[in-house]
């Protein structure tokens, strides 16, 4: 029986992932920069790696840079467009995930001017807000497209229109996307955007940044090599060719309807406690956001670790922070209600066995916390 239920905090590693990263330890150990055979084969994999990521994607190869991870991706995404855009405005989703936050932050710390987008009810981007916040001094609009907490996908289509003309930049955070839908004809929209090989069944430390080559910008490290001199540090290629084999794996296994009907079927088995937390029901995007009446989430959590389930209270970057996901802040939830909150994120190896046991589990907790209250 899987009692996995966090993959939208990380993924173990597919045996394929696996044995392709240590293949290409073995054989293709060359510094990707040096200009001996070694150098050149390991150079060759990741241009190869490069490709096949942007075929993937529909998108020009030379805009494909491999990072550490999804924080970095958008740190220097975020940083390429500002430096890019013409103005020193920024509007940003208000439940944007913590490095993208971090980096807002930062700027503006140095002067940038920033607005946050608020999130309806349902999950998603208020796009009146946006419309109404885009101006002529606005250089960058950041909206992560599939939202960590909730599992929502935010209209990136209406956010270009509305960058498209007023013409502002446009940046998202594809991290939680990649692998679980279909991102061609998106991808195409923005300027830039990040991914991260540990969600989709590959190695930790490794992801990628597209920024969009017809771009100038300006590195955030200058005179540096690695990568077209877009970041420093030798190039993690076994990350690299374990990535693109976590990719393939991921597209290959991802089938219409499969996640959505078993969310559905997970959400029908719980009490009537429990409530879903935005509009996320209806797409295959494996993360389910719930709050469970009168129960706090992190009690549902680590009694639901001790009976050997695991799940969240939201994304794991912002765990040990204080106050509620900003997810939910952006929502405009209450504290009290936020406190009662929990994520659960499946994978196409759960079987329909796993979800009932999830779902007693979870119905078991509430009952016993409601009963122990009540005394």
């Amino acid at each position: 029986m899987e009692r996995y239920f966090d993959y939208a905090a990380t993924s173990p590693m597919s045996r394929e992932a696996l044995a392709a990263f240590t293949k290409a330890a073995e054989e293709f150990y060359g510094n990707t920069s040096s200009a001996h055979d070694f150098g050149t084969e390991a150079q060759s994999l990741l241009e190869h790696s490069r490709n096949t990521l942007a075929s993937k994607l529909d998108v020009e190869q030379e805009g494909v840079y491999f990072t550490s991870g999804g924080t970095e991706s958008n740190w220097i995404g975020l940083e390429a467009l500002m430096g890019a855009g013409k103005g020193n405005h920024i509007v940003v989703s208000a439940a944007e995930h913590s490095s993208v936050r971090r980096v807002v932050d930062k700027m503006e710390r140095e002067g940038a001017q920033v607005t946050w987008v608020p999130f309806t009810a349902e999950g998603v981007l208020d796009l009146e807000v946006l419309a109404s916040s885009v101006t002529k001094e606005t250089a960058v609009v950041s909206v992560q497209l599939v939202n960590s907490d909730l599992g929502t996908i935010q209209p990136l289509e209406e956010v270009y229109r509305h960058c498209r003309e007023k013409g502002v930049l446009l940046h998202s955070d594809f991290v939680q996307a990649f692998g679980k839908i279909n991102l061609k004809k998106v991808a195409r929209l923005a300027d830039s955007f990040s991914l991260s090989a540990h969600k989709i069944g590959g190695p930790k430390g490794v992801g990628a940044v597209y920024i969009r080559p017809t771009l100038s910008f300006s590195p955030i490290f200058h005179d540096v090599t690695h990568e077209s001199g877009v970041r420093p540090g030798t190039v993690n290629t076994p990350g690299v060719a374990s990535f693109i084999v976590a990719a393939d794996e991921a597209l290959a296994q991802r089938t219409d309807g499969e996640i959505r009907t078993l969310k559905n079927k997970f959400v029908q088995l719980l009490g009537k406690g429990f409530s879903v937390v935005g509009n996320s029901l209806d797409s295959d995007i494996p993360i389910i956001g719930l709050t469970t009446r009168g129960v706090p989430g992190q009690w549902m959590m680590l009694e639901g670790n001790r009976r050997g389930f695991a799940f969240s209270t939201g994304s794991a970057c912002q765990t040990g922070h204080d106050g509620t996901l900003t997810t939910l802040d952006a929502m405009g939830m209450t504290k009290e209600q936020g406190e009662t909150f929990i994520r659960v994120s499946f994978h196409h190896s759960h079987s329909e066995f796993d979800i009932v046991r999830l779902a007693e589990c979870l119905n078991t907790i509430a009952s016993e916390h409601r009963s122990e209250v009540s005394v």
